[in-house]
This record gives C-alpha cells, structure tokens and sequence, in this order.
C-alpha cells in the first residue's frame, strides 16, 4: 500500500465524487481514479461502489475508514506539535472568521501586524463554513459561540454591541407595530440567531423583503432602502447612509470568541498575532 493514496480514499469517501475529491486535493480527476485504482488493486478489495449518485464505501472500504481517519489523526497530530515548536517569527498564519468581521475589526490588525512582523504571511479566510483547528485547515478562528472542540484553546474576545438601522430620512415604524415595514434579515439557516428572533418580536407586523447570510450585503440594502436591519454597530455606525434608530429596547449583543488548537499555543508567530489581537480587540 502506498500511503499516500489514503488521503485520496478519504477525500473520495467524504465528498463521495471523484471530482469534489479532485478539488478538495488539488488533483486532477483522472489522477483520483488511477490512484484509487492502484490503492484497490494493492489492498485486493472493492473499496467503493460506483452508482450513479456517486461513491459509496462497501463493506471493506467502511473498514477501512476507521483506521485511516485514525491514521490521519496521528499525521495531523504530529503536524501540530512539529508546528508548535517552531518558535521562529516567520510563515504562515490562516485566520478563519465571519465578512464583516474580517473588514472591520481583523483587518486593521492584520495591517498592524504586517508592519511589526513583516516575515509572517497572514492567510485571512472569510466564509460561512466553520474551519477545524485540529485538522490545520485554520490555525486561528474567531466565532460568536463557545468552542466545544476539547483539544482547543479558546477565550472572550469581545462583546459587539448591535442596532436597528434605516435608511436616512427614511420613516421609522413603531415598536409593537412595523405593519407595512419592510425587514432585510438573515437568510433562513441563521433565522435562529438572536438578532432575527428580536426584531420579529419587536415588530411582528413587519414584512421580510430581503435575506442574506453577508452582513455588509444587509447593510448596502438598509442604505439603498429596501429596509431596516439589524447590524453590528462597528460596522454601520461609520456608514454615512444609515441611521440607527430607537424602538424602545436595544436588540441583544453578541460575544466573540477566539479559539487555536492547543498543540500549537508554542507558536511564536500565532503567539504574537494572538497578543496584539488582545491588545487592540478585547473589551
């Protein structure tokens, strides 16, 4: 068995094509084919059944799952620890955390940062997905909740305060009421969250016009007056086109949280972004 086949097999066995494989891996798709031909041929079984909605493992290739992720557990570990020796003040640092975020409060830090370690490249990621620390596809995230991952170190960062914001000069509508005024909010796989919860709540006669999961695209819409939004206040209080407005309570903060995996809290470079972001975000 060659292994280096075995991150191709569990690429193919979580993204179920050769192709979203081939792109997670940086391959070419024939290349994920003929290596994972040579992997059946080396163990002599059947690793996946071929249909005609993907991968699927068979029995042998769901045995062999397990002891590949484990294996690649080991290899990330060791990653990790090699990593979190290395006390030099140069490399790369991949920075996981939401748009807004990233714009508003990370950025100048970065730029900052820059200045002081100009040797450390600082890879700023700025997407839904939530990134793992443990399998070093970020080494630093900031997120609004807690992190449960045991093997990861985390803190309060900051408490971001948010508002209700229209359009200036816009009409206001009246807490209670908001019959015949339009909301941009969310989009439905956050409708949880608790700024969408609380405007509902506050003005339950509103209607939803539009819905996004990028809080600057809610605060461009609130500004060109499709409707109000609920925004976190260091993004559009700078905002000349917007107001905030008063509707009689002030919708509910959010924490921010920073979180990196344990194994590399000897990281100098980590060490030091980690010590100015605390200087310049903490509250």
């Amino acid at each position: 068995m060659d292994w280096s086949d075995l991150p191709i097999f569990l690429a193919i066995a979580r993204d179920g094509s050769l192709g979203a494989a081939a792109r997670r891996l940086g391959q070419t798709q024939p290349t994920m084919g003929r290596r994972l031909r040579a992997l059946e041929a080396a163990v002599g079984q059947t690793l996946f059944q071929r249909t005609r909605d993907g991968f699927v493992l068979t029995d042998e290739g769901q045995a062999m799952l397990g002891h590949a992720e484990r294996m690649e557990e080991e290899a990330l570990a060791l990653r990790r620890e090699l990593a979190g020796a290395d006390r030099s003040l140069e490399g790369l640092l991949r920075v996981s955390c939401s748009d807004w975020f990233g714009v508003k409060m990370v950025a100048p830090v970065l730029a900052e940062f820059a200045q002081i370690q100009p040797r450390v490249v600082v890879e700023l990621l700025t997407d839904p997905r939530l990134y793992s620390l443990p399998r070093r596809e970020a080494d630093l995230a900031f997120r609004i909740m807690p992190f449960d991952e045991p093997e990861v170190v985390s803190r309060r960062l900051a408490r971001i305060e948010y508002g209700v914001y229209a359009k200036v000069g816009s009409p206001h509508p009246k807490p209670g009421d908001g019959r015949g005024c339009p909301l941009v909010l969310m989009d439905n796989a956050f409708g949880g969250m608790p700024d969408v919860v609380w405007i509902t709540r506050i003005l339950p006669k509103a209607h939803i016009v539009s819905r996004s999961n990028n809080r600057e695209v809610q605060a461009a819409l609130c500004e060109l007056g499709t409707g109000l939004a609920v925004l976190p206040r260091p993004l559009a209080d700078p905002i000349a086109g917007i107001e905030r407005i008063d509707l009689g309570e002030d919708p509910p903060s959010r924490e921010t949280w920073l979180g990196y995996h344990r194994d590399m809290r000897r990281l100098a470079r980590l060490r030091a972004l980690l010590d100015l972001i605390i200087a310049r975000l903490a509250n």
